[in-house]
């Protein structure tokens, strides 16, 4: 399996318990909030950084690293980047989230359009997650990703999100 390539299929063997979660069309927050009784966001980090999803990040951009947790166990890293630096009021929303999900924003504006998801299984060595294992302190091992941009305007958001195994135990509530 060749790993590290953003498909818009995913190429390789994927588990059943996580095809479903990587291949959702709607929000990751809202189906995690269906999967468990307590449901947070976890910020990591909001900064001007270069975008890790992108196979060649020209410049650093506003970024904004959050964990989705579903009972207290952190289930998903999503790393989102600005298209620029003065994005107009998706800058604003971005730059004003704390705790809140990006996602409650960009599926509740009629606005907002979104491009095709791209997935890929990130190896150990490859920028996000090697970002990932920086900020939890954990060796993880090679791990599902999918991301897509959402367009609001002139601007929009690259969302990637990078599913850690303990999303395959969550069951509906």
């Amino acid at each position: 399996m060749n790993s590290g390539h953003w498909r818009l299929q995913p190429a390789g063997r994927v588990a059943p318990r996580l095809y479903p979660w990587l291949t959702e069309p709607d929000s990751l927050t809202a189906r995690c909030q269906r999967h468990c009784r307590e449901f947070c966001i976890r910020p990591l980090c909001e900064a001007r950084l270069a975008p890790l999803a992108e196979a060649r990040p020209r410049r650093r951009l506003p970024v904004r690293e959050v964990l989705l947790v579903c009972d207290g166990e952190p289930v998903v890293f999503a790393h989102s980047a600005l298209s620029t630096s003065r994005a107009g009021c998706l800058g604003r929303w971005f730059a004003g989230l704390g705790n809140r999900s990006l996602g409650s924003f960009l599926f509740a504006h009629p606005q907002f359009r979104r491009d095709t998801l791209e997935y890929c299984r990130l190896p150990p060595g490859h920028p996000l997650h090697r970002r990932l294992c920086a900020l939890s302190g954990h060796p993880w091992p090679a791990l599902w990703a999918r991301r897509s941009r959402h367009h609001l305007g002139n601007a929009s958001v690259l969302v990637c999100e990078v599913f850690l195994p303990a999303v395959e135990k969550l069951r509906p509530v």
